[in-house]
């Protein structure tokens, strides 16, 4: 396979507390002292000196600093990485297009992609990229333990030239381009301790400034090799959601995430608007009984459930569950019917939608033996429909989903508690208890990790023989699109498959828009579809922001 062009992929609170005001403000005036807009009568000047200043989740501040050898870029929540450049990208409709790489190509048998990479572009230190920054980058990630990236199919990448790049794998993995269009290209002849907090790069911007726990400053490179940004300067605060509310209220920054329980808000000066989103919410389903253990790195944690490992409690659970209410009560209508975890992408099956028919449901759960006790609560052979639902106690929206499908549930004999907990809390019940996720990203393989035996995601602990040959044939087809059909087979093949009428190891609810609120004459292009995360993604296309005449 060759590419010189595209390879096609899809067709707050008005009750803040002082200290949270305070908060925001000692934030934001640290930008005003560069020349920003530091107040309420600031937004002028910001426009002026084509400046924004965007309020980001707390949790989006990356640990690490900007390293993407550690998780800028390509962690959790991937997005582009801004300050370094990629061998590839991906355009609006999520096509793969080029941006070091002039062009790139495949082997017959999948195991050597042959990058050749334009021979004009400079590090911020005035040194030329070329393959061997590549072949440096790839490598420390694939040999290395502290990437966030997975490129453990990765052999050796080896530079041919200074513009040739070859990766050698040790195993077909047509994924690696979803990895390398958001792995940034770090300079070899730079790199090392503390480069997170100073790093150099080739990309749209530079870091200017990082107060740690406050805000990241970005300005324009003015070597970049590509189009010149129209956003000079990228101002981001991060705030958690209280403070970033006060901040909109007190016109303080330019655009603020938040979320759909302030939906009905309103701001002088600013607009509420939503992007669409693969940002998936989803109940992770247990398909064995109890009695094991399973190891999530070097933690071991029981695994199993009695009631879920019932393939009929399963299949009864996501026909029961109506979908749409979720969305209305709980997300104020802003979402989408979730059926997987990339819904409308192209390698996502129509056969994993799933009608709404609680009579249906109960219909299944009697035909299976769960009884309905005089208390409203199912149960079979001595067991008790009974269950708890795990979810992140600093998510609002989490919560109140969770409360919604526990009462639900209710309706089809259920017994669901929902419990709130840090993430440490929640680990140890992963795999023998649902637990309310949010998953989603422009890249198949989180339908991999979710479903495949050793998959790392796999809390369902659903083994198949056959969907795991599915996904490995989905992976090693040279053609992106020749993979989309093992992907769906996976899903469902017409007789077996993680689909609600097969194994049905998860019960998808709801795919939730990301909401801001964004200062009125704001421009923020066209946004590709946000994966999960409300962060980074936001600024994926910031240098295409721009401010409308006043």
């Amino acid at each position: 396979m060759r590419s010189t062009d595209t390879i096609l992929t899809r067709r707050g609170f008005l009750g803040a507390s002082i200290a949270a005001t305070v908060a925001v403000t000692g934030a934001v005036s640290g930008c005003s002292d560069q020349g920003g807009s530091g107040s309420a009568s600031g937004s002028s000047a910001a426009q002026a000196t084509s400046q924004v200043i965007v309020a980001m989740n707390a949790g989006s501040e990356p640990a690490a600093g900007f390293d993407p050898l550690v998780a800028w870029g390509c962690g959790e929540h991937v997005h582009e990485p801004l300050i370094q450049s990629t061998l590839i990208t991906t355009d609006r409709d999520l096509n793969f297009v080029n941006d070091l790489a002039t062009e790139y190509l495949c082997s017959d048998d999948g195991l050597v992609w042959t990058f050749t990479i334009r021979d004009d572009v400079v590090f911020t230190d005035g040194e030329p990229l070329t393959a061997h920054d590549v072949a440096f980058t790839v490598n420390a990630v694939a040999k290395g333990t502290t990437s966030e990236a997975d490129l453990s199919m990765v052999d050796q990448a080896t530079a041919v030239s200074d513009t040739v790049v070859e990766i050698h794998l040790n195993k077909p993995y047509n994924a690696l381009l979803y990895t390398l269009a958001v792995l940034g290209i770090v300079p070899e002849h730079a790199y090392g301790d503390g480069y997170g907090a100073n790093p150099i790069g080739s990309g749209r911007y530079m870091l200017e400034q990082w107060d740690r726990g406050q805000q990241a400053i970005f300005r324009a490179n003015p070597d970049y090799y590509g189009e010149a940004p129209l956003i000079e300067r990228v101002v981001v605060v991060f705030m958690d959601e209280d403070a970033a509310l006060a901040a909109v209220r007190a016109g303080q920054v330019d655009i603020a995430y938040t979320y759909a329980t302030h939906s009905e808000q309103a701001f002088d000066g600013y607009e509420l608007v939503a992007y669409d989103t693969v940002d998936s919410r989803g109940m992770s389903l247990p398909t064995v009984p109890t009695g094991g253990t399973k190891m999530d790195g070097d933690a071991e944690y029981p695994m199993g459930n009695d009631v879920t490992c019932d393939v009929s409690v399963r299949r009864a659970i996501n026909m029961g569950i109506d979908r749409q209410a979720v969305i209305d009560h709980v997300i104020n209508g802003y979402g989408g019917l979730a059926y997987s975890v990339g819904d409308g992408m192209p390698w996502s099956s129509d056969d994993m939608r799933v009608d709404f028919d609680a009579d249906a449901a109960r219909a299944l759960l009697d035909e299976a033996g769960w009884v309905l006790g005089d208390d409203g609560v199912r149960s079979k052979d001595g067991v008790r429909a009974a269950f708890d639902l795990w979810y992140s106690s600093d998510d609002s929206v989490r919560q109140a989903i969770a409360n919604e499908m526990a009462n639900q549930l209710a309706g089809l004999g259920f017994e669901v508690t929902p419990r709130g907990g840090s993430w440490d809390e929640i680990y140890p019940h992963e795999f023998e208890q649902p637990v309310l996720w949010g998953w989603g990203s422009n890249s198949p393989v989180e339908v991999y990790e979710l479903n495949y035996s050793s998959g790392w995601g796999n809390y369902a602990c659903y083994e198949s023989e056959t969907v795991d040959a599915y996904l490995d044939q989905a992976l090693a087809q040279t053609d992106i699109e020749a993979s989309y059909e093992y992907w769906k087979r996976a899903q469902w093949d017409g007789t077996e498959g993680i689909a609600p009428q097969g194994a049905a190891t998860w019960c998808w609810i709801a795919n939730v828009d990301h909401l801001y609120f964004k200062r009125t004459g704001l421009d923020v292009a066209d946004q590709k579809p946000h994966p999960h995360g409300h962060g980074w993604s936001l600024v994926n296309n910031v240098d295409r922001w721009s401010w409308s005449e006043a």
